[in-house]
């Protein structure tokens, strides 16, 4: 069994539900908070994820970031030596969408160009009449850039999938795990 802590950095523009994913994840889905608060700077959120068919588990320390220029240097601190990212935006709303290259520069800025397991989000999919960025020209985006992609309504379906995602990408990228690498343990602990 492996159990390893990762840094996982949410970002993206204002408003586009950070703080919603992160919350309703932490919280199993048990509440979703209809009233939007800006957040300023970053907040913490630690949960602990079972990788299915493994033994393993990822206790992954979510710094969701606030999306304002306002903020961005302060934030940027906090952004050293991330293990993964989580870009989101806003399936009704284009410029949040555009602002997806300057959030990824940002944060591949501090991975001194290491490979980072990253994930795209659309969200508010469950606003069908008003959107505007089409899933596909998303996912090529994501595509083109190493990431993955996923959409969700944060509101009507939760997030689990898209942190069980990110958490088994930790877990098959970390060479303690590789089978027949020569540090490879069964019971390590990688923190």
């Amino acid at each position: 069994m492996v159990k390893l802590a990762a840094k996982c950095i949410l970002t993206g523009d204002s408003a586009v539900g950070k703080s919603a994913l992160s919350q309703m994840f932490c919280n199993d889905g048990a509440h979703f908070q209809k009233n939007y608060t800006l957040t300023t700077g970053v907040e913490l959120l630690v949960k602990t994820v079972s990788v299915p068919e493994t033994s393993n588990s990822v206790e992954l320390f979510l710094f969701d970031s606030a999306g304002k220029e306002l903020f961005s240097e302060m934030i940027e601190k906090l952004w050293e030596q991330p293990n993964a990212l989580c870009i989101v935006y806003d399936v009704t709303n284009e410029q949040s969408f555009n602002s997806c290259a300057k959030w990824l520069e940002k944060l591949r800025a501090r991975t001194l160009g290491m490979h980072l397991p990253g994930v795209l989000v659309g969200n508010k999919t469950d606003l069908i009449g008003r959107r505007v960025v089409e899933q596909k020209r998303a996912q090529e985006w994501a595509e083109i850039h190493g990431l993955q992609y996923c959409e969700t309504s944060v509101k009507l379906s939760g997030c689990q999938e898209l942190f069980l995602c990110t958490s088994h990408n930790l877990v098959m990228q970390c060479p303690l795990l590789v089978p027949g690498h020569r540090r490879a343990k069964e019971d390590a602990t990688v923190l």
